[in-house]
């Protein structure tokens, strides 16, 4: 068994994640907006959700004072300059002689004159975020990131910018002014940030804007990379979340096309040959010969290498669904025929033949050679969704002793155990 397991697709199914944040209008979505236009979703349209369970003030309250975070999980701005480290980090005190956690007392006072605290990766931090995030990645099948923005009253954190990823604006307390403009420079890459063409979005910004409107708790807004776009809370203090989707482009695939072909280069013995003495003078036949073999090489790459690639980026580009250690590890002896488990979510999992009876078991938590009798242990729970271990094989013995392997490299849940 080769091809990669399908349990995302599978959980990505109707796409929940994108459908709570735009309603109706994620039926369309991939079709007419998704890299082309911007989107805004009103709460009213979704019903009424107000993203309250997601997160809150009384969440960022929490995050500052009671987690312990550090840098780079924390940054802060004002007036579209981010502000040393050390304004807003302390020592950790006795016992945790770390120099750059939070300072509740700082943050205070700089927010109180200003500026902005921005709350970053919440999609490692804060629970129903990371749940979010994870779902959102597998039914757009793109990476995604989440921070959270914090604005004083009457404030503007960052002036008006780019993004070089595309973003979800979910508006979660507080009332903001958002004016977004069309691009200066269409799906910019990582490497073409706006501060490369700041003179060119400065002038944009002085025309006026495509999208200009008030985003209240529940609204959310889709904005392509490279949309230019800025925000200011109106009123009192004002919290939004921005999920940055990081998605793959045809870049990354000439990226994965140029690395296979490379591989192959190293086969031709043509290429290998050295320069001539002091190679200083034209190179036209060489660079020429050289140019030949990698045009061959890059034709001679089987378009399921790219994907194969392709799946090893994003294999690495996110995390699984988080399990707890303790408790999975001890519900690994309490496995029995009744226990109910299930395929750990977002795995990205893939078996790959290996050496006599042994599998390569691959994926988002790890790899690692297994028997080959688990391969029938995950299509059955591929298959079903979650099982009593005792209907996964003929041999119930077996079968508990395969689900306990599998749950002790993090692959199986047992969710009914505490």
């Amino acid at each position: 068994m080769s091809a990669p397991h399908t349990a995302d697709q599978r959980v990505g199914a109707g796409s929940p994640a994108l459908t709570r944040l735009l309603g109706d209008d994620a039926a369309g979505f991939a079709a007419q907006s998704w890299g082309r236009r911007a989107l805004l979703t009103r709460a009213a349209q979704r019903g009424g959700d107000d993203f309250a369970d997601l997160f809150s003030t009384d969440a960022v309250d929490e995050l500052l004072s009671r987690r312990g975070l550090r840098t780079p999980f924390i940054r802060m701005a004002r007036n579209g300059t981010t502000l040393p480290e050390s304004s807003y980090t302390t020592g950790g005190g006795v016992g945790a002689g770390i120099g750059d956690q939070v300072s509740d007392d700082k943050v205070m006072a700089l927010f109180a004159d200003g500026a902005t605290i921005v709350l970053q990766a919440l999609h490692r931090t804060w629970g129903p975020v990371v749940d979010l995030s994870q779902q959102l990645a597998a039914d757009l099948g793109h990476p995604v990131q989440v921070n959270a923005y914090v604005t004083p009253p009457q404030s503007q954190g960052f002036s008006d910018h780019y993004d070089v990823h595309d973003v979800f604006v979910l508006q979660i307390h507080g009332a903001k002014r958002w004016a977004v403009r069309e691009p200066v420079l269409d799906a910019p890459l990582r490497d073409q940030p706006w501060a490369d063409r700041r003179a060119e979005v400065e002038a944009a910004a002085a025309l006026p804007a495509h999208l200009q409107e008030t985003f209240q708790p529940g609204d959310c807004l889709y904005l392509p990379r490279g949309f230019i776009h800025s925000a200011q809370a109106l009123g009192g203090v004002s919290i939004h979340l921005t999920i940055g989707v990081h998605g793959w482009t045809r870049h990354h695939l000439a990226e994965g096309l140029i690395d296979q072909a490379r591989a192959r280069l190293r086969e031709d013995a043509g290429v290998r040959a050295s320069l001539p003495v002091q190679p200083h003078g034209s190179l036209a036949e060489d660079v020429a010969l050289a140019r030949q073999a990698l045009l061959r090489a890059v034709g001679d790459v089987p378009d399921e290498a790219v994907a194969a690639w392709l799946t090893g980026r994003a294999r690495a580009a996110q995390r699984p669904e988080p399990v707890a250690p303790l408790a999975q590890l001890e519900a690994v002896q309490a496995v029995g025929a009744a226990t109910l488990v299930r395929l750990r979510d977002h795995l990205m999992l893939e078996t790959i033949p290996g050496d006599g009876d042994e599998v390569v078991v691959r994926s988002r938590a790890g790899r690692v050679r297994m028997p080959s009798r688990v391969c029938a242990v995950l299509e059955a729970l591929e298959a079903r969704g979650p099982s009593r271990v005792g209907d996964l094989d003929e041999d119930e013995h077996q079968a508990v002793e395969t689900v306990r392997l599998l749950v002790r490299h993090g692959i199986v849940v047992a969710d009914d155990v505490a």
